[in-house]
């Protein structure tokens, strides 16, 4: 067997690989266009237009559709009705947030903007209920921000612009 020969073997091999793993996955997802191996839609995609591109598709697949960015596969809702059925009807289910590998190593589980879960939820209530707290949603909080302005604008002058 000569070196062409196997190296046409070996990259059908990962080829028929590849395309299993991806079909096995995608049992549990909507509905969507059948992806390339290693690219996903990206060719059945307009880059210029993505808009108009996911509304043809949306056209096909209805409102719910799986597409996918390389080997990731992204859920679209299309349409008004879809958007609010998944966040006002059945907001429990879309609650959670994505997470991201470097940034859960760089700050250790902990952080604002980038945890998600159980943490999460806990740093959105205290948040919200310091805010509260602090007079956010009331009228008075305008007041005490005006203040602040006027101070730090009166401390800036005083610098003349040193």
């Amino acid at each position: 067997m000569g070196p062409v020969v196997l190296l046409v073997l070996c990259l059908s091999c990962l080829l028929l690989l590849s395309l299993w793993i991806q079909s096995s996955g995608r049992r549990k997802l909507p509905p969507g266009p059948t992806p390339l191996p290693i690219i996903g839609n990206l060719l059945q995609l307009d880059v210029k237009n993505i808009s108009k591109s996911l509304s043809n598709l949306s056209k096909v697949y209805g409102p719910v559709f799986t597409v996918y960015f390389a080997r990731k596969p992204m859920v679209v809702l299309h349409g008004y009705e879809a958007v609010k059925e998944a966040l006002i009807d059945r907001g429990k289910e879309f609650a959670g947030r994505g997470s991201f590998p470097v940034f859960e190593k760089v700050n250790q589980g902990f952080g604002i903007l980038f945890s998600n879960g159980k943490r999460w939820k806990e740093i959105r209530r205290f948040s919200l209920m310091t805010l509260r707290n602090l007079g956010m949603g009331k009228t008075n909080i305008e007041d005490r921000v005006q203040e602040e302005a006027r101070c730090l604008v009166e401390e800036l002058r005083k610098t003349n612009g040193g």
